[in-house]
């Protein structure tokens, strides 16, 4: 089943250096949050049905700025990967000084899909940033990745572990493989979902 996300139009507006860019016509925004090495932009395009939408490399880290997609009834912000080991120390801080400034003072963020690799624990900068999510407790799904890389049995073994982890209930967790389409749909599903929210 494909994502209703890849039904809609979409375009890409620009990469933008400010956290607070204004977008306009005002739309419900969903930001993708993310380790560097962490599937963001394959994710990305299967939920959206685009093959190359967003950019796909072997070296991760390459997303510096906001990637802005406009749909017809969202924008998906595409923040840039955090914890990136190749990056200058420069670098890293100017990635994280971004990313937090989305969290912390975009009020018109409307959610967040927090993507997590499902085969390891939560990272210091994991754990960072989601203490700033429950702060801000902006509506958060937690996307986890690569789920194929697990058997079945192992998967709900490690949502319930990253769960418990994070303090983040198991209902907010999504299964997720970008290379067999598993989770993609309902991914697409609760955003839009979150998004209908917003505008009621």
């Amino acid at each position: 089943m494909r994502s209703p996300l890849s039904s809609q139009p979409i375009e890409f507006l620009g990469s933008f250096p400010d956290p607070q860019v204004r977008l306009e016509p005002p739309l419900p925004e969903i930001a993708f949050l993310g380790r560097s090495n962490v599937g963001k932009s394959s994710l990305l395009n299967a939920l959206v049905g685009r093959r190359n939408l967003a950019r796909v490399s072997g070296s991760p880290g390459k997303t510096t700025l906001l990637n802005v997609f406009r749909l017809s009834s969202l924008y998906l912000i595409d923040l840039p990967g955090y914890g990136y080991a190749r990056a200058s120390h420069s670098d890293r801080a100017g990635f994280a000084k971004l990313i937090k400034g989305v969290l912390t003072r975009r009020t018109t963020l409307t959610g967040v899909v927090w993507l997590l690799d499902v085969r390891h624990p939560p990272s210091r900068e994991d754990l960072e940033f989601g203490g700033l999510l429950a702060e801000r407790n902006i509506p958060l799904l937690v996307a986890l990745t690569k789920v194929d890389k697990l058997g079945r049995g192992a998967r709900g073994e490690r949502l319930r572990d990253l769960a418990k982890a994070l303090d983040v209930p198991e209902e907010q967790f999504e299964l997720t493989s970008a290379s067999t389409g598993l989770g993609i749909a309902e991914l697409g599903e609760s955003v839009l979902a979150a998004t209908a929210a917003e505008a009621q």
